[in-house]
């Protein structure tokens, strides 16, 4: 028992003691056994009332911890509805990260890509400046298309093809100068011709014919052992696949120096013929024989036998260049004929009266229609 205890609680005497105590008292000693007894009591009630008093406080307290635990419930359960009612929002949120990430990505490969092209156009600026690898060249609206000629050398000759839209004209002078005046004054009315049934004036609209020509050409040419280019041949009454068939009979003979021939084809914008031959050796022996008779129907005929060289451009380099003699028109309206229209557009623009010129081209799509028109190199 430690002292605390000692002194709240009366320790009474065991059993041992009160009979070992002398069975006589005097009544000095019994008063100051009661007198001690007494004091005992009283520390006893003291005890009661400081645990009654104690007990009141751990009452009090336990209240207290009820009320704060209540709070605590009530705080969480707000804080679960709010979290039910942020729920939606909260998924809101990540999707809205989740979109801005993709755009930021989205925004990174633009930029790049620009970062790209804004090279490019440093580069294409610094070949403005220099000068072109090919010869420049003025182009003009000629009204036709040229047919390819049998050349040994690779000769470039730029056609530039340009959408021409229904409704619009292309006129080519023969002084630069002319065209020049016609695009100054812009607005043109042209007199109709009253022959043609049609009486009044058209306004119409001249305007500049911009080109991108090639001003650096790089081609990766390729020679192939097993092909031969047969040039030189005849224009006759024969379809494709006739033609064909009687170049094949004749090279597969080995008696002309020939072999199996595994694949024949006519190139259309030359009117040439490819042949392949299964074996080394063949197209080398007839390469070097450079000529050769070869009969077409009834009659023989002397064709060329050149190398066969595939190949494909690696780099094309343009760059803008402006028709000095050819100026478009737009805006003529359907109300004449194409050729009352061609002839009223001829005649309007040759009368110096009003700054025309003399007229080397004209090529005219009425409204509805749509053409392609050829440019072609100025050589004169």
């Amino acid at each position: 028992m430690t002292d605390s205890e000692e002194e709240s609680f009366v320790r009474l005497p065991d059993e041992l003691t009160l009979e070992n105590s002398s069975p006589e008292m005097t009544p000095e000693r019994l008063q100051q056994e009661i007198e001690k007894y007494k004091e005992r009591c009283q520390a006893l009630e003291q005890d009661q009332l400081e645990l009654g008093m104690a007990k009141e406080a751990a009452e009090q307290k336990t209240q207290g911890f009820q009320r704060e635990a209540e709070l605590l419930r009530g705080k969480l359960e707000k804080e679960k509805s709010l979290s039910k009612e942020l729920e939606p929002s909260y998924q809101e949120l990540c999707l809205a990260k989740a979109e801005r990430d993709k755009l930021l990505q989205e925004k990174q490969k633009l930029e790049k890509e620009l970062e790209g092209l804004e090279e490019r156009r440093v580069a294409w600026e610094e070949q403005a400046k220099a000068p072109p690898s090919l010869p420049d060249r003025e182009m003009l609206f000629k009204g036709h298309v040229t047919e390819a000629e049998d050349v040994n050398a690779l000769v470039v000759t730029p056609q530039i093809q340009r959408a021409l839209p229904g409704g619009s004209a292309l006129l080519t002078f023969e002084e630069p100068e002319v065209a020049q005046r016609i695009l100054e004054m812009k607005q043109h009315e042209v007199k109709l011709d009253e022959s043609a049934g049609c009486e009044g004036r058209v306004r119409v609209q001249a305007e500049l014919v911009e080109l991108l020509l090639p001003s650096a050409l790089e081609i990766e040419l390729k020679l192939s052992d097993r092909c031969i280019l047969l040039s030189s041949l005849p224009r006759l009454d024969l379809s494709e696949e006739q033609l064909l068939d009687k170049l094949e009979l004749f090279f597969s003979k080995k008696k002309n120096g020939g072999g199996e021939v595994e694949k024949r084809e006519l190139l259309s914008d030359s009117g040439h013929v490819v042949l392949t031959f299964a074996q080394d050796g063949v197209a080398e022996q007839l390469m070097k024989k450079g000529r050769i008779q070869v009969p077409i129907g009834k009659q023989m005929y002397e064709l060329k036998v050149t190398p066969y060289m595939s190949g494909q451009i690696t780099d094309l380099q343009v760059r803008p260049s402006v028709c000095a003699k050819t100026v478009l028109l737009s805006g003529i309206p359907d109300i004449l004929d194409e050729e009352s229209m061609r002839d009223a557009l001829e005649i309007h623009f040759q009368k110096p009266s009003r700054g025309g010129g003399e007229v080397d081209a004209l090529g005219y799509v009425p409204l509805g229609g749509q053409a392609l028109a050829v440019f072609e190199e100025d050589t004169d």
